[in-house]
């Protein structure tokens, strides 16, 4: 059965998903894909309300990064093939990759601010 919406919950991962820098399709996708075993994008297109080509972008960017995997589904008769998605690795070490981006783009924003500081004491 496919869930219609996201609850708050769901909403709030996205939003601190999207705070990492992540783009609102991709992280709804992702955020959706946490609950389901395997899914599939039509699934995701009727939960999330994103439309089709929103899906396949978020997807492209989760299967290059590895969180995802895709597997072909047996159709009948003509037209677009079928596929099922599922997260590729634990939650768990999604969040760890998120942690070690987020940790690396402090540093650089805290360089960035050294070099402002030392850069205007030289100018005084």
């Amino acid at each position: 059965m496919v869930e219609r919406g996201f609850n708050k919950k769901d909403e709030q991962l996205v939003e601190i998903l999207m705070g990492t820098g992540m783009p609102k399709n991709v992280a709804k996708t992702l955020a959706y894909l946490r609950k389901k075993e395997e899914t599939t994008s039509v699934d995701i297109e009727l939960s999330t309300q994103l439309r089709q080509p929103e899906v396949s972008i978020a997807m492209q960017e989760l299967r290059r990064r590895k969180w995802v995997i895709k597997r072909d589904l047996k159709k009948e008769g003509k037209g677009r093939p079928v596929h099922a998605y599922k997260l590729a690795i634990p939650w768990d070490k999604i969040i760890e990759t998120l942690e070690k981006e987020e940790r690396k783009r402090i540093e650089r924003i805290e360089a960035n601010i050294e070099l402002l500081k030392t850069q205007a004491r030289a100018e005084d």
